[in-house]
């Protein structure tokens, strides 16, 4: 009875509604709910208080930006058929959110665009190393085809293209960078209206942009069912830490996939784009993948280029390894350096 009184009681201003029913569409920011609206965030922050605490909406920190989406109450899927309802969405005060709503839509992809013309450059020079993206993509595709992806984790998602690959064979979606610009980057390409009947809606509904470390990812133990790193591993100067954090968060069985270099000489990697690692061998990667008990069980090589790419795809072990004379490092010996991807 309470969480209803809390619902009604939430729902019983207009400024809440017309949130309620822009959160319906699409994730949010507490600055760009304040430019719709046309009210101060201080007073947007206190009627997001109140539906967050009514279980309607729900806040996440990204860097130093909050955005809201829908929260976890129940009854919030009876009132989405209302809130869709003719006398509701046909309003001049809907039709005038809807069009302030289109503008942020806008500023999003003008502010991707932008991002892309500046680095174009940088990128077109990493890319122009190996063979054409596309093969590397198809190559990805084919290994993975028959595989149940689950709820699938993009480490390092970047700009989303994982996710716009995989997502749609994938029942859900977290999408990882420890980036609040790229994650804005990603929101403005996979998140637009979710309340439309397409595939890029579907695949919206069921993807969730998360800030976060691939050294100390914040998901729970075994949650997930496929595990990817796309071109993501060479930034960590402790790949092992990674293999082992990954193997924490999949699920017995779960599948996890890497594309990334193997071992070269391209110095500049290094000192001109951060790359922390000149490639991996087969070896190297076997045996952390052993480490973290998961088994090897694809390897694909792609020449092409003055860079070879390597696909490696491991399942995570159904028994728990034991190697003789091994003994787990001691909690003051583990290395808790963070890492950034």
């Amino acid at each position: 009875m309470n969480q209803i009184l809390d619902i009604f009681r939430a729902l019983a201003d207009p400024t809440r509604i017309r949130i309620m029913l822009l959160l319906l569409q699409m994730e949010l920011a507490v600055g760009e709910l304040a430019q719709i609206l046309n009210q101060s965030q201080p007073r947007i922050s206190r009627h997001i208080r109140i539906l967050d605490e009514a279980g309607l909406a729900e806040r996440r920190k990204e860097g130093s930006w909050v955005f809201l989406r829908p929260g976890p109450a129940p009854e919030l899927e009876l009132l989405r058929r209302l809130f869709r309802s003719e006398s509701v969405i046909s309003s001049t005060q809907a039709d005038a959110d809807q069009a302030q709503l289109a503008l942020i839509r806008k500023a999003r992809a003008e502010m991707a665009d932008r991002y892309f013309e500046a680095h174009a450059q940088e990128w077109d020079a990493i890319r122009s190393l190996h063979l054409p993206e596309d093969d590397v993509e198809q190559a990805m595709i084919a290994l993975l085809k028959d595989i149940d992806l689950g709820h699938m984790l993009d480490i390092g998602t970047g700009t989303g293209r994982m996710v716009e690959i995989f997502g749609p064979h994938s029942r859900k979606v977290t999408a990882l960078d420890k980036s609040p610009e790229m994650l804005r980057l990603a929101r403005a390409k996979l998140l637009g209206n979710e309340t439309e009947k397409t595939p890029q809606a579907e695949l919206a509904q069921k993807t969730e942009l998360k800030l976060g470390d691939f050294n100390s990812l914040p998901i729970a133990d075994t949650e997930m069912d496929s595990v990817l790193l796309h071109q993501v591993l060479h930034y960590a100067p402790h790949p092992e830490a990674v293999l082992a954090e990954v193997s924490r968060v999949l699920r017995s069985g779960g599948t996890v996939m890497i594309a990334d270099f193997a071992p070269h000489d391209h110095e500049e990697l290094r000192t001109t784009h951060a790359h922390a690692r000149l490639g991996f061998s087969d070896e190297r990667m076997k045996r952390w993948f052993a480490d973290a008990q998961i088994d090897m069980v694809q390897c694909r090589t792609l020449d092409g280029g003055q860079l070879t790419v390597k696909i490696w795809v491991g399942r995570k072990s159904e028994l728990p390894q034991i190697h003789p004379g091994n003994t787990a490092p001691s909690p003051d010996n583990r290395s808790h350096k963070r890492v950034s991807l």
